[in-house]
């Protein structure tokens, strides 16, 4: 019997070592990319300038890239666009009146922030759409009812005009006010790159679209790390 525990041991010691080698060969081998891209959201255009592909001049394409912002977190802390240079950003937008919907997105996108505490690169910012009534007092007693924190899970309040603006030029969903306490939001996550594009839209409030978004999320972690690893030339 101590022969056959040993033995078990021993098959997961090497599993332990060797899988992560191996998937991390399924998507480098032979320095080609082995994994499908995440695609680009949002209006695009044809540039000026090309790009060499196989001898080839390819022309290069201008994405659409979300705009600046200036916001107020759950702190009393000044943020901006700036704030988050060279960081994966995961967005979405809420009311602490909104009583289901917005607890269960928030809920969520907590779930997943907690897997990327020690992670350098993500944040998570959620929005509120009622800024009259979310102001920085009423953010931080709402953000305790999310667990476990997380310092890079930020609640973010402004002005309507930079917010709703930011969500439909910027994020290209809906944000607006249509009544005294009635709001029009968008019940999605949205997955932004280190270079400001749009990356990926989930269901904040469906399991597997939670579970497709933090499967992304590693996607392009593994995007960006292989650009800082290419040659410069």
């Amino acid at each position: 019997m101590k022969k056959a525990g040993i033995f078990k041991k021993i098959v997961i010691l090497v599993l332990v070592l060797i899988v992560p080698g191996f998937l991390y060969y399924l998507l480098t081998a032979h320095g080609k990319n082995r994994y499908t891209p995440l695609r680009v959201f949002g209006p695009k255009q044809v540039a000026k300038t090309t790009h060499s592909v196989k001898g080839k001049d390819i022309p290069d394409t201008l994405y659409h890239s979300i705009p600046d912002f200036k916001l107020t977190d759950q702190n009393g802390k000044q943020v901006s666009l700036k704030s988050f240079d060279n960081k994966i950003l995961v967005i979405n937008f809420f009311y602490t009146g909104c009583p289901s919907v917005c607890k269960l997105m928030n809920t969520n996108i907590t779930t997943v922030a907690s897997d990327y505490v020690r992670n350098k690169l993500v944040y998570f910012l959620s929005i509120t759409v009622d800024p009259a009534h979310d102001d920085v007092s009423s953010l931080n007693k709402y953000q305790k009812e999310f667990k476990p924190f997380s310092p890079k899970r930020l609640f973010l309040t402004g002005d309507t005009g930079t917010i709703y603006s930011f969500a439909r030029n910027g994020l290209l969903v809906n944000a607006l006010q249509t009544g005294k306490d009635d709001f029009i939001y968008s019940d999605k996550f949205i997955l932004i790159d280190p270079e400001k594009h749009i990356r990926g839209y989930y269901n904040g409030v469906a399991n597997d679209e939670v579970t497709r978004l933090n499967d992304e999320i590693k996607v392009l972690i593994s995007e960006v790390l292989r650009k800082k690893e290419a040659p410069l030339y």
